[in-house]
């Protein structure tokens, strides 16, 4: 058993989730979301620091751990936003949809405006300019939701917004990097014609599966509560777990779109249900979110980069491109929302919510990588993952720092 992976994975979880913790109440010790901590925690158990999942210590088993953890990230994230879309009605994200329409197309198609000229002033060709800033289109709206439920502000004007603004901006980057394998003429390519139904796909896939939460999860949750075993064998929580990880999983099988987004929609779903039977639900998956799995997601962040490796050449571009993609999102964003009726501070604080790219711009970037159109070697690639981790870093606090005048009002409530 010495050389068992389950054993080194036991120790690696350990250490993952107690250096969360304890990075987590630093940063709120400095008055900071819990969220900011645990991201440079990653950062520091990475290979730009300590390397810890390919440390001696594990020797051959540090691809099963590096695997491993990673998906359980995967599931932290997926149970993060099931928990957000059951905290939310789809009545009052409708109330702001012509801003998410306008503020999620404008929020993905300006990163790409600003970052093609960019790249190609720095001599990069501009398929990989092009890609660097499809990559800077994405969003990760999971970071963002977490401070506002750290914050409770959610469930307001703007944390609607945001919500909404993500599922129009994951549609609209899934199409960029389609769009883009297909014209860089990679051996990934695909013909224009199959970009229709790409479009077509993703559309019916998120009208249906909303259909089918919003109409038919609430009866069925509803069912099982009756059950009369429910109540002694967590039946309800445990069908709201199964209903959240088929919504994922169906999203990227049937809608070719991100996993998340399936169980926020099944979140939605469940958010209809009546409040007894919405409690047990909310209070097993925070229980398994927020204890376990949650702080993994928010580690493994830091723990897909290497800034020791980075090249110092490089550090120009990558200020610039960090810069604009902070600019692009809150001139996109903020722009769309403004023009979609939002006030000025309304516009900044969505735009603010929306830098982060998170998993969601690794995940593009990594795509990059296998369709052939960027290559691990050049120094774009590790500047696009430094210039995400940045990104994802600074929005934490960013976004605080935007609602700070909201909080005491929050807190008095509490």
């Amino acid at each position: 058993m010495e050389n068992s992976p389950v054993i080194a994975l036991f120790l690696v979880l350990g250490i993952i989730i107690l250096t969360a913790r304890v990075g987590g109440s630093l940063a709120r010790r400095f008055d900071q979301p819990r969220v900011l901590g645990e991201l440079v925690v990653g950062v520091l158990l990475g290979p730009t620091l300590l390397d810890l999942l390919h440390t001696s210590v594990f020797g051959i088993e540090a691809a099963h751990l590096e695997e491993t953890v990673f998906e359980l990230a995967e599931l932290g994230v997926l149970l993060l936003m099931f928990k957000v879309g059951l905290d939310v009605h789809l009545s009052e994200l409708a109330k702001v949809g012509k801003v998410a329409l306008l503020a999620g197309v404008l929020g993905a198609v300006v990163p790409v405006a600003f970052a093609l000229p960019l790249a190609l002033a720095f001599g990069y060709s501009w398929e990989t300019g092009l890609f660097a800033g499809v990559t800077l289109a994405a969003t990760s709206v999971s970071i963002s939701a977490q401070v506002l439920l750290e914050l409770g502000v959610l469930q307001t004007k703007e944390g609607n917004a945001l919500l909404a603004t993500a599922l129009i901006d994951d549609v609209v980057a899934i199409l960029l990097v389609s769009l883009t394998i297909a014209i860089t003429g990679s051996q990934a390519s695909v013909a224009p014609g199959d970009l229709v139904l790409i479009v077509v796909r993703m559309a019916a896939y998120i009208g249906i599966a909303f259909a089918i939460a919003w109409f038919l999860l609430p009866r069925a949750i509803t069912w099982v509560h009756h059950h009369p075993e429910a109540s002694q064998s967590y039946g309800v929580p445990a069908f709201a777990l199964i209903l959240a990880l088929v919504f994922g999983w169906s999203a990227e099988y049937f809608g070719g779109i991100a996993t998340i987004t399936g169980a926020f929609i099944a979140g939605v779903g469940l958010s209809r249900a009546r409040e007894a039977i919405k409690r047990p639900i909310d209070m097993v998956i925070s229980s398994i979110a927020y204890a376990f799995l949650v702080p993994i997601f928010f580690v493994s962040v830091g723990l897909h980069v290497d800034l020791s490796q980075f090249p110092l050449a490089a550090l120009p571009f990558a200020a610039l491109l960090l810069l604009i993609a902070v600019i692009s999102k809150l001139i996109g964003c903020g722009g769309g929302a403004k023009l979609g009726g939002f006030t000025n501070l309304e516009s900044l604080r969505l735009g603010v919510c929306m830098i982060s790219r998170g998993e969601v711009g690794l995940i593009i970037a990594s795509l990059g990588v296998s369709s052939g159109v960027l290559s691990p070697q050049e120094p774009v690639f590790a500047t696009l993952f430094l210039v995400i981790l940045l990104s994802t870093v600074l929005t934490p606090p960013l976004v605080r720092r935007v609602f700070q005048e909201r909080q005491p009002a929050v807190t008095e409530g509490v």
